[in-house]
């Protein structure tokens, strides 16, 4: 991965996308005293078959804002859209552009676009919608001639030094980031965070069900670059 940069955005459609395994990454750049945030097009209010979707909305924001502060990220914002159906068009790229242009990042983060992780596990709607989004609106944040209503009384201004923008858990990876130990706890850390999420979706404690998949994660990684733990990315340059 390139290193020559300073602010990235994590943009992702749910709580919990940015911890399967990209929060490692994310911790380690933030002790090598880089800066990121993240935005969250939804609440993730239909994540959790059990609970109403008001209070699922209310739990998993504050358990995606405990999640990031176990990483070091201090700026989280949500974006309101309706968790699973999340839909594609220029409501979502406007909204996605001023945030670009609000935190005027050099690297863009977001989750796999494509239609499966791999072979034939298929990927959901908000995923493959946010991440089509994102890379869109790499560029329409530089656009001034693009959501012109945004610049000006709206207070923001074109932002157009978005350099890469790096998917995760893309099943066509072309970079990596290496990352050590004590990151590779901070994203343990940070899965975990998501409590009531975890315990709707396994008999596993949350750390011992982060634990296991981070293990799984680094090792399966780990043999495709050169030995490595670290987290893969499938780099767009700008």
């Amino acid at each position: 991965m390139p290193l020559d940069w300073r602010r990235a955005l994590a943009v992702v459609a749910h709580p919990d996308d940015v911890e399967y395994g990209t929060a490692a990454a994310v911790a380690e750049w933030i002790a090598d005293g880089r800066e990121v945030a993240y935005v969250l097009v939804t609440r993730g209010e239909a994540g959790i078959d059990t609970i109403e979707p008001a209070e699922a909305a209310r739990v998993r924001e504050a358990e995606q804002r405990a999640s990031a502060a176990a990483v070091g990220v201090r700026e989280v914002e949500f974006l309101d859209h309706r968790d699973g159906v999340v839909e594609e068009g220029t409501a979502l790229r406007a909204d996605l552009a001023a945030a670009i242009r609000r935190h005027r990042p050099e690297l863009l983060i977001t989750l796999n676009h494509r239609e499966t992780w791999g072979g034939r596990a298929w990927n959901t709607p908000d995923h493959r919608v946010v991440g089509r989004a994102v890379l869109d609106a790499a560029g329409d944040a530089g656009n001034r001639w693009i959501f012109p209503e945004q610049l000006g009384a709206g207070g923001l201004a074109p932002w157009g030094g978005v350099r890469w923008v790096a998917v995760a858990g893309s099943p066509e990876p072309t970079h990596a980031q290496a990352v050590g130990d004590e990151a590779v706890a901070r994203g343990v850390a940070s899965l975990a965070e998501h409590r009531a999420y975890l315990r709707a979706l396994s008999d596993l404690a949350p750390e011992e069900y982060a634990r296991d998949l981070y293990r799984q994660a680094a090792g399966m990684m780990a043999d495709r670059f050169g030995g490595v733990p670290c987290v893969p990315f499938e780099l767009f340059p700008r």
